[in-house]
């Protein structure tokens, strides 16, 4: 899944590299990385979410 900040990334980085800006081309990189790392990080949550409900549902029997 492919969020904002991934895709505003990707916009300025080529931007920025049309138009031979190194500082716009490395900002957009740096958006895709943060993009990149908020969906790790949402992977991550998701995970463990549903791992604590199996464990939960297990208590229950």
């Amino acid at each position: 899944m492919t969020n904002f900040d991934q895709i505003k990334g990707k916009v300025k980085e080529a931007v920025g590299e049309a138009a031979d800006n190194d500082s716009l081309a490395n900002k957009g990189r740096m958006d895709r990385a943060k993009g990149k790392a908020k969906e790790a990080a949402d992977k991550a949550k998701d995970k463990a979410k549903k791992a604590a409900d199996e464990k939960r549902g297990h208590f229950a029997e």
